[in-house]
């Protein structure tokens, strides 16, 4: 058994956070079997306290300051500065807006070591909030459909799980801090969505004014209401309005999560019937009902208050973790690993970091197994191009029982294809190892990767850690790197 130590940072709109996991990994074959490394056990070492996102003023997150509270972190946890195995940086919500975001980015990057994950984007972190909350372990159990909604300053992230299946997600600008208020209860900034959605009721709130409460109350209903919509799968003129810049309608699951067909199935269905978990800062709003109406100086009370009293609470269960769910997420869920049967040319390669995939689509693979290769290497040269990045990972689905004939022949073809330097080969089935060294025979490349048991998909990145147990396996995270506008 191996341990591998992992950072999880938060920057939110409203909160910023650190949190260190210690993931077990081991063998789980048995003798005389084809290994199955796999994580054993997460355990949380360290958590910090809740701080609040510095900022410099309202569009720039105050990058110096921020890298002092994770240094502060790192000394209180007692973990040297580069000392971590993996783990992710997670700009979320309206932060990752921030005209800065990427220099954030860039600088928290530097604390995590040799592997670490720098991500921002809707779809990576609902999914992430929906781990850490313990929606998909209930689910699980329980063998039950569960939504879980992380409310927090800007954004609501939806996941959706069914029999512990992560099946889609979605992200709408709702959250606490849509209004906020000076200490004397006068309304002193407005977002965007806030704007919409009272223009759409025809509320008028002006800066500078003490809000009528009865207007403050229709406007928490009314985005109460949305929220139920959201959590059964399903849309709206406003919904669509609100939707987060790069969330998709409904982003179905990938891969080894769930299969598309039977996802898709799962969603004609609807979730009216899912058990509903709260999780991020307005979740504890939700639950608490002793908080005066500006608890916060901001619009969360009024919003936890609206979802405790509409349709949605109804078949609500309590989030073990609330508004560290996100942060235990990013510690201890981002990582996966590699299939057993691996090949790579040389363990000094990794890390690598920010690879981006290029998701072959399924004519292409046809192609690719008969050694027809002229349509993919002229795509991938392109897309390899357009990402400005020296290599990049060719994701295939592979085969469950191919013929030693049909693999030398894809070997081939992605041998005279593929560039860059490594030339690394993902594949969803247990291809890996036959694959790798039929490759290195034709290859002319120097140094070559190829890994069973990876789900990327398009629009994703990898970071791909030091082998493992012996060599067998390699932590591998999944990544999207989506800043909003």
């Amino acid at each position: 058994m191996e341990k591998l130590l992992s950072v999880g940072i938060d920057v939110g709109t409203s909160t910023t956070q650190v949190l260190f996991s210690e993931l077990s990994v081991a063998d789980t074959s048995g003798h005389f079997r084809v290994p199955e490394a796999k994580i054993t056990d997460k355990r949380v070492l360290y958590r910090s306290p809740v701080y609040s996102t510095p900022l410099l003023d309202s569009s720039r997150i105050d990058a110096d300051a921020l890298r002092q509270i994770v240094a502060q972190e790192y000394a209180h946890a007692q973990i040297p500065i580069g000392g971590t195995d993996t783990g992710a940086v997670i700009i979320t919500g309206e932060s990752a807006r921030k005209e800065n975001a990427a220099a954030v980015l860039a600088g928290l990057s530097g604390f995590a070591g040799k592997f670490v994950v720098a991500a921002a984007g809707p779809d990576l972190e609902s999914r992430i909030a929906g781990q850490g909350s313990g929606a998909q372990e209930l689910s699980r159990v329980q063998k039950c459909a569960v939504v879980n909604l992380d409310i927090g300053g800007g954004t609501t992230n939806l996941a959706f799980f069914q029999s512990g299946d992560f099946v889609g997600c979605s992200c709408y600008d709702i959250g606490g801090r849509l209004l906020r208020f000076a200490a004397d209860e006068r309304l002193c900034a407005i977002s965007a969505a806030a704007q919409i959605t009272a223009d759409y009721l025809g509320l008028r709130f002006a800066i500078g004014t003490i809000p009528d409460r009865a207007a403050l109350e229709q406007l928490a209903a009314a985005l109460a209401a949305e929220l139920d919509t959201a959590a059964q799968g399903k849309s709206s003129a406003l919904l669509e309005k609100l939707r987060t810049h790069g969330s998709k309608t409904f982003s179905a699951a990938r891969g080894r999560d769930l299969a598309f067909a039977a996802a898709n199935r799962t969603l004609q269905r609807g979730f009216g019937d899912a058990l509903v978990s709260f999780s991020g800062g307005v979740a504890d709003c939700v639950w608490d009902e002793t908080l005066p109406p500006l608890a916060y100086g901001d619009f969360g009370v009024h919003l936890g208050r609206a979802i405790r009293g509409g349709v949605l609470f109804g078949r609500a269960v309590r989030a073990g973790e609330t508004i560290r769910a996100t942060v235990i997420g990013a510690g201890s869920h981002t990582t996966e690993l590699s299939g057993s049967t691996v090949y790579y040319s040389s363990e000094e390669l990794f890390p690598l970091q920010n690879i981006p995939v290029y998701a072959v689509p399924p004519e292409q693979e046809a192609e690719l197994w008969r050694g027809e290769c002229e349509g993919f290497a002229q795509d991938f040269a392109d897309f390899l191009r357009q990402t400005d990045s020296p290599c990049a990972a060719a994701e295939l689905s592979g085969k469950a029982n191919p013929g030693y004939r049909e693999l030398t022949l894809l070997a081939r073809a992605l041998a005279r294809s593929l560039a860059g330097e490594p030339l690394i080969v993902l594949l969803h089935e247990d291809n890996a190892k036959v694959l790798g060294q039929l490759m290195s025979r034709v290859t002319s490349a120097q140094h070559l990767v190829v890994l069973d048991s990876i789900h990327a998909g398009a629009n994703t990145y990898l970071d791909i850690g030091r082998p493992i147990l012996g060599g067998v396996t390699l932590p591998v995270v999944v990544k999207t790197l989506i800043l909003g506008v």
